[in-house]
């Protein structure tokens, strides 16, 4: 394996998918490892990083890892817990996530391992535990290099643009693209307008689409929201999370050269997320795109 690349470790969004219809695309929760030589970087601590502190504390090389959380919901969270190198004296573990102070991020890290949520508190952990400031807008841990951004998502949530081995990685795990669309082509759609706010509101709705496309653009890799199909889309606007088709236009138009579909909803079947990513192909196909999409797959290995 390359000394430098980025593994999948849980790939669905809001719950565990334990199913025998999901096996091939995975059940576990948002976590994506980061690996360059001897330092690791974890992006989210849903159900997937359960198996990761399973691999980790089985290897002697590394003792050490940074955990950037992007938000505080459950599905990102609910690993920790039972996050083995945690419980190890051995370990050093460095964490990122919303929080204007360090209490504030240990506070919202250690509140569901409380009673009467969980038996064992944080108090427990043997690890040495430390937290990461964005010094300068940026973190860095050995040679990674992470530019935390704000993205459209219940509560404060961050997407993370990562610098390693020469590469571009945007994980954004939760994000609605079209927030702001749903307000604007409603006032449109209202006959009072006139033309002077018929253009404003125009304007407003290219603006909002080129500072959503800002974070991604010329990534090497993009990891972003895909949960919904357009229909369940249409009954869960504004709830965070995006349509697996934004994504790929949205994609498309930063210039991305790969994108992997994450953070798929749990009801879907693989069968069903199948037919997704047939359906993005075809859709970068009708564009014209040389945009290279791929379903993020628990285990699947990425070479950096």
């Amino acid at each position: 394996m390359s000394p430098c690349y980025l593994r999948f470790w849980g790939v669905r969004g809001s719950y565990p998918a334990p199913f025998a219809t999901h096996m091939r695309t995975g059940g576990n929760t948002s976590c994506v490892e980061v690996r360059c030589a001897d330092h690791v970087l974890i992006v989210d601590a849903g159900t997937g990083i359960i198996p990761l502190g399973a691999r980790l504390v089985e290897q002697d090389a590394v003792r050490e890892v940074a955990i950037l959380v992007t938000h505080y919901h459950w599905d990102h969270i609910s690993g920790l817990p039972f996050f083995e190198p945690a419980f190890t004296p051995s370990w050093t573990l460095r964490f990122f996530g919303p929080g204007n102070t360090e209490m504030e991020v240990a506070e919202a890290l250690s509140e569901q391992m409380r009673a009467p949520y969980f038996p064992v508190e944080t108090e427990t952990w043997l690890a040495d535990v430390h937290y990461l400031h964005a010094k300068d807008g940026t973190i860095e841990h050995g040679p990674i290099r992470v530019t935390p951004f704000h993205v459209h998502h219940p509560g404060t949530t961050f997407g993370f643009r990562i610098e390693v081995a020469g590469h571009t990685v945007v994980y954004v795990s939760d994000n609605e693209l079209l927030f702001l669309d749903a307000p604007i082509d409603q006032r449109l759609e209202e006959s009072d307008l006139d033309t002077g706010e018929h253009e404003l509101l125009v304007q407003m709705k290219e603006e909002a689409k080129r500072a959503s496309l800002q974070p991604f653009l010329d990534a090497d890799i993009l990891i972003h929201d895909s949960q919904y199909t357009r229909e369940d889309y249409a009954r869960k606007r504004g709830w965070g999370h995006s349509c697996y088709i934004d994504t790929v236009n949205c994609a498309i138009d930063a210039r991305v050269g790969q994108l992997y579909l994450y953070h798929l909803d749990p009801s879907y079947p693989d069968t069903q997320v199948d037919a997704l990513h047939r359906e993005a192909q075809e859709i970068i196909r009708r564009r014209g795109s040389a945009l290279r999409c791929e379903v993020a797959r628990e285990g699947l290995v990425i070479p950096l």
